[in-house]
């Protein structure tokens, strides 16, 4: 059986040094080590994306990754996207205007998604939109408010 490994990355911006199985899943580690659990488990299986977090400005599945995965990457998750403590990112500020969010399973990744998008993207395209949230299910809004959210941001720039 594997040992646990001492697993050094940057994650919201602070260096830190992970000691964990190799296999373990980034999810759970960010969620049970450094109590991280903004970032939710949805299926599990990469089929959600409510677990998405940025691994060096790519957009992927935590659930999917093996902590071993990210030595020396730079992670970013959904409690590091808020410009201060008194401000939030435009993204989540307009997840609040549009009422984006109702139980919060899906949201943090739909922020993720989202900010990812905004990233490559300023100026998305409604297809480019609907593009870039495609990988994360939603069981409550039926969409029109998260899609809507997206636009405000992208409206506030």
């Amino acid at each position: 059986m594997a040992e646990k490994i001492d697993i050094n990355s940057t994650i919201n911006g602070q260096a830190r040094t992970l000691h964990a199985f190799p296999m373990e899943r980034l999810l759970d580690v960010l969620r049970e080590q450094l109590s991280l659990t903004g970032t939710k488990e949805g299926c599990g299986e990469g089929e959600c994306g409510a677990c998405s977090v940025l691994i060096d400005g790519q957009l992927v599945n935590s659930c999917l990754v093996p902590v071993a995965q990210v030595a020396g990457c730079s992670i970013k998750t959904i409690e590091g996207i808020a410009i201060s403590d008194d401000q939030l990112h435009k993204v989540q500020q307009a997840f609040i205007e549009c009422g984006g969010a109702q139980c919060g399973i899906c949201t943090p990744g739909m922020v993720i998604a989202a900010l990812s998008l905004l990233e490559k993207n300023s100026r998305p395209s409604e297809a480019d939109i609907r593009e870039g949230l495609a990988g994360n299910l939603c069981r409550c809004t039926g969409y029109m408010k998260i899609f809507e959210s997206v636009v405000r941001a992208v409206r506030s720039v």
